[in-house]
Parts: C-alpha cells; structure tokens; sequence
C-alpha cells in the first residue's frame, strides 16, 4: 500500500473509530521529560488499522522494542508516591516516533494493547506512553534479557517498583544482552531511532564525489548520568569502523558511529536484510542499498543521474511510503 506524507489537515474523529488511542490512563502524572499534547487534530491519510499485517505478523517484537527504547525512548520510575501538586506519580515507558512514522507508532500499540498516543509540542514527532500498571508488566516481560545499555538501570529499578506493587508477579530482571549483535533485531530497533542513510553527491566542485555512508548518533550521557560509550563501541567493533566524538563544544556531545566503505556498508546489508527495518527507514535503505549495487559493480560514475535521480526521494525529500514491509508481532 502506498500513502502519501501527513496530511494535517485529515480530522483526527475520522480515525477514531477504527482504533482506541487513549488506553491508558491518563489523569496521572508521567513526570515526562518533555511537553506532550493530545492528538486531536491532525493523523496520516491512510490509518495503520487499513493495512493488512496478519499474514506478516512475524516479527519478533521483543529484542526491536529494546534496541527502539534504548535509542529513542525513556523509562521513568517515580522517586515519590506523589507530585507536588499532590497528583499520585506512575511510572512509564514513552518511545518518540518520527511524524512520518505514526503508523509504526500504532502498530506497537495496537500489538502490546496498551498504551496513548501524543503528539508532541512543537515538534514533528508523536510519543507512545504506557503507563498502566499491566501495560508496563506486559512491556517489561517482552523486553526482559534483551537490553544491551544503560536503561539496564532505570529497566532494572521500574521491575522493582512493579513487583512491590504487584505481590505475585516476582518478575527477575534478567542479564545484559551480550550475545552477538547478528542474533536478533536489536539493532534494527536501535538503528530505528537515529540512525540515518546518507548519500553523498559533490558533482558541482572541483573534485567530484559519490559516497554512500550510514550514521548513528548518540548522546554521550543519557539524563541520568550513565556514559553510551560501551554501548556504541559494541555496535562499532560489529561495523568495524570507530566510534568518535562530534559536537563536544555543545552542551549535549555526541558519539557518531559512521560506515562509508563497501566493506562496512555490505556488512550493515547483510544485517538488515535479516532483521528488517519496520518504520519509513526500510524505505531510506532500499533506496540507499539499490545504489550501493552501483558501487558492488563499480559502475556508479556510469550512473550518476539514477544516483541523483534516487537520492531525490529518500530521507527528508520522500513524499509518497509504503506499509507493506511492517511486520510487527510477537
């Protein structure tokens, strides 16, 4: 199925009957770290409840969930049974998505049966939030021995909070993931969040160039003091390129992992093509794998206008996405 890009002008109420948003309850305190507002006025044309995913429900959902909360996502355990303003605090898990991928965002609620979605202010993004006391014991469940990070901490203290609320669920935090990056779709979940397809095409300067890199970027520090160094070496060591610092004269420095050789490159291909991508990044890719072919060939300065003609559609410049590749289950 192809859609086109959001249309906000489309009434949120046309949707609403299709699926249920707001699932969980929403007059408690998150203690989110950022201002959220309700969806209510705008929704992509084509609504995900459109789409046929039941013969694709194969996915593991689990190992993608972590990598997707590990890149993009918060879990936030209250230190205090109540706000200030004597509102009771819950904890919750909120993953952000891309404008352009609300209908991953509603196939992940849609699957876990939990959770609300909002759109956040002044941003093009839309936050899935669970936060109810079952919706957070089914996520943590799926989750359990697949984070690789240093959410391992705040993942380990909201299992303790569940279970000291929930006498009979004895839930064991189980171990770090440190088994091979090759073995589930982690990374794919991980790559989902902030990672990015580049093309690179200098034809109009005096040293012309066609390069092919990919990009993962991540804070050094997460908000509670925990360095992604570790975290971002393992997945260099597995691309075999390094791990380097950018932006380190900004308040909030960064680890950027980038390939940009066809050895690095081929070896993030054979990744992806098992454990696909499940938002609009499957897309970017299969147009930045159709012109890595080009240079597998060495015949991409024989095809620069096609190079071009491709680079025009992807990342920010894409207007029309299809859906068939989603295939979210358990």
């Amino acid at each position: 199925m192809i859609v086109p890009a959001l249309n906000l002008a489309v009434c949120w109420e046309l949707f609403y009957n299709y699926f249920r948003i707001l699932g969980d309850n929403q007059q408690v305190t998150c203690m989110s770290l950022m201002p959220i507002g309700n969806l209510n006025d705008c929704a992509p044309e084509q609504f995900i409840a459109n789409l046929s995913l039941g013969a694709k429900a194969i996915f593991p959902l689990g190992s993608y969930l972590a990598g997707l909360i590990e890149g993009d996502g918060t879990i936030v355990v209250p230190k205090t049974n109540r706000s200030p303003k004597g509102k009771l605090n819950y904890p919750c898990i909120q993953i952000v998505f891309q404008l352009k991928d609300f209908p991953l965002c509603q196939a992940i609620q849609k699957e876990l049966k939990y959770g609300s979605i909002s759109k956040k202010k002044q941003s093009a993004a839309y936050i899935l939030t669970i936060n109810s006391n079952e919706g957070l014991i089914k996520l943590c469940h799926l989750i359990n021995g697949k984070i690789r990070g240093p959410k391992y901490f705040q993942y380990s203290l909201l299992v303790k909070y569940l279970n000291n609320k929930n006498l009979d669920l004895n839930l064991i935090v189980g171990k770090l993931d440190q088994s091979s990056l090759t073995t589930n779709s982690w990374l794919a979940g991980f790559i989902e969040s902030d990672g990015c397809f580049q093309v690179r095409t200098s034809l109009d300067s005096k040293v012309k160039r066609l390069q092919l890199s990919f990009e993962l970027s991540q804070a050094r520090v997460t908000r509670y003091g925990y360095s992604m160094y570790e975290l971002m070496q393992s997945i260099a060591q597995f691309l075999n390129v390094n791990v380097n610092d950018i932006r380190s004269e900004r308040k909030h420095p960064q680890y950027r992992i980038r390939t940009s050789t066809l050895k690095t490159n081929l070896i993030l291909c054979n990744y992806l093509d098992q454990f696909n991508l499940q938002g609009t990044k499957y897309l970017d890719y299969q147009d930045w794998k159709s012109i890595m072919h080009y240079f597998e060939e060495a015949t991409h300065n024989q095809n620069i206008p096609k190079i071009v003609e491709i680079k025009s559609g992807m990342n920010q410049r894409r207007t029309e996405y299809t859906w068939d590749h989603l295939q979210i289950g358990n």
